[in-house]
């Protein structure tokens, strides 16, 4: 698999398009800049629905009146988000590829996309009236701790992606080769 994911990754940096936006003298940095700004926007209005799930704040407020007024905002900034992730990754995709940290935040990108599924469902169905409780039910307050947690361990690994500790250019031991993809013989870079 980490072969595979190699070339792929070999394959896209040979492109004029990958190579331009990482030779770039300002594309690279705008679209980094977008992506934390749109970073900071989705996140921020989650946080404040999961917030407001565990009865922290806006308690006076319907939590479900909450989420469906932030959910479109928040749903355009995790696209916008989503878009200039996908370019970072374009831009450097080697290097990124076998990184720890890049593969750490996959997981949880994916942990945290299943939970909003889960969440969303549970908010659906859940008893009438729950919403204006102060407090949301148990499962929904679970869901959100778990939310919470997810993305601060994506935000924490995507800003560890920028930083060497455990590339396969440092020669880790073992272990750590293994679960960043390291390739033993090929260019690394």
């Amino acid at each position: 698999m980490n072969q595979l994911i190699y070339d792929f990754a070999l394959w896209l940096d040979g492109t004029t398009w990958s190579t331009m936006l990482h030779e770039s003298y300002y594309m690279y940095s705008w679209i980094e800049t977008t992506h934390v700004l749109a970073l900071m926007v989705s996140l921020g209005l989650l946080f404040l629905i999961d917030l407001r799930m565990l009865g922290l704040v806006f308690v006076d407020v319907s939590a479900k009146k909450i989420a469906d007024h932030l959910q479109w905002p928040m749903l355009i900034g995790f696209s916008v988000m989503t878009i200039t992730g996908v370019l970072l990754l374009y831009a450097i995709p080697v290097r990124t590829a076998q990184s720890l940290w890049f593969r750490i935040k996959f997981i949880l990108l994916i942990a945290a996309a299943i939970n909003a599924l889960v969440f969303h469902w549970q908010m659906n169905n859940a008893a009438p009236g729950w919403d204006e409780a102060e407090r949301a039910p148990k499962k929904l307050r679970i869901g959100a701790g778990l939310s919470i947690g997810f993305w601060i361990g994506v935000v924490i690994s995507g800003r560890f992606i920028a930083y060497d500790w455990f590339d396969c250019i440092q020669e880790p031991g073992p272990l750590i080769s293994a679960l960043a993809g390291c390739i033993v013989g090929q260019e690394q870079f």
